[in-house]
């Protein structure tokens, strides 16, 4: 319960709070009576203005104002009043009607105008005669220059300019002599600096430290690439831009494959076997080749690849790399045009790029059981632009992929066995376009189709035939009218070149016309039914298996000292590169009617298959 303290303080609150309320309720009350009392103040206001608008004159007014303004008066007297005179008729109006209102009648008495004596006239109109008068446009006067120019004066004028002009160009005349004795001071001025100037010769250690210097040597290095194209280009001003370019006729075999250059270098391919060639995709022109070591030169590094540029004449190789193993295969990056890749015979994956101007590699795999302890003799970059690999198989069968931006560790590892046997690959291709599918070439032989992902992971297929290593394998990758990417051949060391269907365990024909060891094999880019093989004798066979597939159409002798290990068309199937034995690289360009496909070549082919076939099995080819 509450206190009595408690109870006298809510009584205090409750009294306060009714007492504000009721304060507050006077206030208003008192507001809205003053609010009243206003509005009949204005009220009040309104209702006298109006009175006093409706209210008369009062005529005490009219009188003293007429009598204090009697010359007024009289001259409104002349003025004619409708009031007084009924002749004139005016329109009502509500001012005047107002006006009649309060204005005296005729009829009636109008004591005020009697009394001030004011009396109303009637105006009397008479006729008046109406006179026209003209009047002149303004007179426009227009004078000519001659008129208002003096002879003499302009005369005066034209011979002052002309003596301004003549004195403006004395002026700029001796100021330009003045230049000219000024820039011949300076000079000679210059001249006697230089000469006074005592040059001062470098010591023999600062001279060796300047040509050792890392600028100076890119600097020399690019400088000379350029000097050396210069001097080294010869330029034919009488080459016929017909034909085949020799202006004469005939199918002879200098007309059909003819020698355009030879690569080669006295320091680094001397007594050094070219082990690979690649093409540049994105630049044609050049050409990238990979050298075994040299046992004569112990000193010098065992793996050497050499970039060479067809476009000019010079005999150096336009980039030099090498690596401390020898170089068993390599490649250009497909998509990165500046990285070249290689495989060594240690095992190792080694990667140089050409922009940062050192020979040395800038990325290597590692030497450890997760990556390749084996010779690398396939590598090639697999995929597209946005996601691509490169794969690499060594001697022991195992399988690599790796990112090119980083080669420290392989992102998947595949071991190729038949039957718990491990297959040693001497070979690998892959079909255009084809990233997961590929075959390889093996040491006993046999060559297998196997694949990097699924189900059927490794070797799905084996094909028999040779009796000796496979040293080279290729796919047909022409693109036209038909699809043959199921056809492949490869060489051996058993003297024989071996056409092959995918679809097929036995090769399609055997092409026994080598006479020694089959080094290489490859099918023209662009031509179905067009390869070409070289062999341990120094001698290069083109075939046309649409023309003959006894005899090629083109066989020549190369070199008859060392054998042919490698080979490799050009992108647009016109040129044929060729490596032997004694570091020698040469450039033959094959005739363009041969070389370029026409359109019945892909039924032609098609209908030799078919012949091929039937040799085999009852079965025709389906295509």
């Amino acid at each position: 319960m509450y206190g009595f303290g408690s109870l006298k303080f809510c009584q205090s609150l409750i009294r306060k709070q009714w007492y504000q309320r009721r304060v507050r309720g006077d206030d208003v009350k008192s507001k809205l009576e003053a609010k009243k009392k206003r509005l009949e103040e204005l009220k009040q206001i309104r209702r006298e203005r109006q009175n006093e608008k409706t209210k008369p004159a009062p005529a005490a007014a009219v009188d003293v104002k007429a009598t204090e303004n009697i010359n007024i008066s009289s001259l409104v007297s002349d003025i004619p009043d409708p009031r007084r005179d009924p002749q004139v008729n005016t329109p009502p109006t509500p001012d005047n009607r107002g006006a009649e209102a309060l204005s005296p009648q005729p009829n009636q008495t109008n004591d005020n105008s009697a009394a001030t004596g004011v009396r109303y006239r009637i105006p009397k109109l008479a006729k008046t005669k109406v006179k026209n008068v003209d009047i002149q446009p303004a007179e426009h006067i227009e004078y000519e220059k001659i008129t208002q120019t003096d002879e003499s004066a302009l005369q005066t004028a034209i011979e002052e300019k002309k003596e301004r002009l003549r004195k403006e160009e004395e002026e700029r005349k001796q100021k330009e002599e003045d230049k000219d004795k000024n820039d011949t001071i300076i000079e000679d001025t210059k001249e006697k600096e230089e000469e006074e100037v005592i040059l001062q010769e470098l010591s023999d250690d600062q001279k060796q430290q300047i040509m050792a210097s890392q600028d100076f040597r890119a600097f020399f290095d690019s400088a000379a690439r350029v000097i050396e194209k210069a001097l080294s280009e010869e330029i034919d001003v009488g080459f016929p831009y017909y034909g085949d370019g020799t202006g004469e006729s005939g199918d002879n075999v200098d007309e059909l494959l003819r020698l355009n250059r030879v690569f080669e270098d006295e320091r680094w391919t001397r007594n050094r076997s070219v082990t690979s060639i690649d093409m540049n995709v994105q630049f044609p022109e050049l050409v990238l080749v990979s050298y075994n070591n040299n046992e004569e030169a112990p000193n010098e590094p065992e793996g050497v690849v050499l970039v060479w540029n067809k476009k000019f004449s010079k005999t150096s190789p336009e980039f030099i790399f090498h690596c401390q193993s020898p170089v068993m295969s390599a490649c250009f990056a497909r998509f990165q045009p500046n990285l070249v890749l290689g495989g060594t015979y240690s095992g190792q994956i080694v990667a140089w790029d050409m922009r940062a101007g050192k020979r040395t590699p800038i990325q290597r795999s590692p030497l450890s059981a997760s990556a390749h302890t084996h010779p690398v003799y396939c590598l090639q970059v697999v995929g597209t632009k946005n996601a691509h690999n490169l794969i690499s198989i060594a001697t022991d069968g195992k399988l690599c992929s790796w990112s090119l931006d980083m080669l420290s560790q392989p992102q998947d590892t595949l071991e190729l066995q038949q039957k718990t046997k491990t297959v040693a690959v001497t070979t690998m291709s892959f079909a255009l376009g084809e990233v997961n599918n590929f075959l390889v070439g093996s040491e006993e032989g046999t060559l297998y189709a196997s694949s990097r992902h699924g189900n059927k992971a490794g070797i799905n297929e084996a094909f028999e035939g040779h009796h000796g290593p496979v040293t080279g394998l290729d796919c047909n990758k022409a693109v036209g009218q038909g699809d043959f990417s199921h056809l492949f051949i490869s060489s051996s060391t058993d003297w024989t070149v071996k056409l092959w269907n995918t679809k097929l365990s036995k090769p399609l024909y055997s092409f026994d016309n080598a006479n020694d060891y089959v080094f290489d094999v490859k099918w023209s880019p662009v031509h179905p039914a067009v390869f070409a093989s070289v062999d341990a004798m120094g001698r290069i066979d083109i075939w046309n298996i649409n023309t003959d597939t006894e005899v090629p159409i083109v066989s020549l002798q190369v070199n008859t000292r060392t054998a042919l290990n490698c080979l490799q068309w050009s992108t647009n199937g016109r040129e044929l590169h060729i490596g032997d034995c004694d570091g020698k690289t040469y450039l033959y360009d094959f005739k363009e009617k041969l070389a370029v496909p026409h359109t019945e070549e892909w039924k032609r082919l098609n209908d030799t298959l078919n012949e091929m076939q039937q040799s085999v099995t009852e079965t025709p080819l389906a295509v």
